[in-house]
């Protein structure tokens, strides 16, 4: 578990740019409006699609979209999937499913970013199910590359703690859903969420293929398809993704080549854990591996 160096040949740079912060929408396919914000700066590095875990909402991204401006890209978008949060409890949640994050709610948000970023390459970082999103989404190929955190098959008996994840989810979770529509965040799993999206991440969790044998979900096999280089970043004390769960996804990006960084609470100076790499504590101790590999295209040293 080395510390991340920036590859030899990065062109990184010593410039610091200034960020402007802008609240926009994304209008999907089926008319679902999505809150977004793009952050932009005078760097003319690659535009940075950054998609998000389940039940997280895009502020989460606030401090990590500033910084890769800050590094020179020319706009990063973070956005709001449907059915999360305030969202959850709209009348239309009742029609949103889990899978809309990638089939719908991520190629919009590309396009949006698309066309305010202006011409220049784009990249992307999902956070756990946003990259997942990346391989329902059928639009890789308009991304250079993406970056991967914490990315895996959410079964519930590959994590570290199998009974607990699983009581939360289907004990308590399922049950609040039918109880009020949504799971609210007290349930301990994140911000709220519509009922039908978590029931639908409840059920592929009991699943050992997770979404991948779900009827309901053909666009699993786009994962295949996608041909972009991959990163894999993961936590050596992520309870969810295990190095089991972890390898259990990325074998479903069997067109891709992936690189892999596992990172420790030792090199982090802190524990991480499923939501920790995007904290702003770890600035400058993790930070560098995902700016590096998203804006410079610099691949880890032992991948070399």
């Amino acid at each position: 578990m080395a510390d991340f160096t920036p590859h030899p040949n990065a062109a990184a740079s010593d410039a610091f740019f200034p960020v402007s912060r802008r609240e926009l929408t994304v209008e999907t396919g089926d008319d679902v409006t999505l809150p977004a914000t793009l952050f932009q700066g005078e760097g003319r590095g690659p535009a940075v699609l950054v998609s998000s875990a389940a039940a997280v909402e895009r502020r989460f991204y606030r401090a990590f979209a500033a910084h890769l401006v800050e590094q020179g890209s020319r706009a990063v978008l973070t956005y709001d999937y449907r059915g999360v949060g305030d969202a959850a409890r709209t009348s239309r949640a009742r029609t949103f499913r889990m899978k809309d994050w990638g089939v719908l709610d991520l190629p919009a948000s590309l396009a949006v970013l698309e066309a305010e970023a202006g011409e220049g390459p784009v990249v992307g970082i999902g956070h756990s199910f946003g990259g997942v999103a990346l391989g329902l989404s059928g639009v890789s190929a308009r991304f250079e590359r993406y970056c991967l955190v914490a990315t895996m098959n959410g079964y519930f008996r590959r994590t570290a703690e199998p009974l607990s994840i699983f009581a939360r989810m289907n004990v308590a979770g399922v049950p609040a859903t039918r109880l009020f529509g949504h799971v609210p965040a007290s349930v301990g799993l994140g911000t709220a969420l519509a009922g039908p999206i978590f029931r639908d991440w409840a059920r592929w969790c009991r699943r050992p293929d997770f979404l991948f044998s779900d009827p309901e979900v053909p666009e699993a096999e786009r994962f295949s398809d996608v041909r972009i280089p991959l990163l894999s970043i993961a936590m050596t004390d992520d309870r969810w993704g295990t190095p089991g769960a972890v390898g259990a996804m990325l074998e479903r990006f069997s067109g891709a080549r992936i690189d892999e960084v596992w990172l420790s609470p030792e090199e982090a100076g802190r524990p991480i854990g499923h939501m920790g790499y995007f904290r702003r504590e770890v600035r400058k101790t993790l930070w560098p591996v995902a700016t590096e590999f998203l804006l410079r295209g610099s691949r880890p040293p032992a991948a070399d």
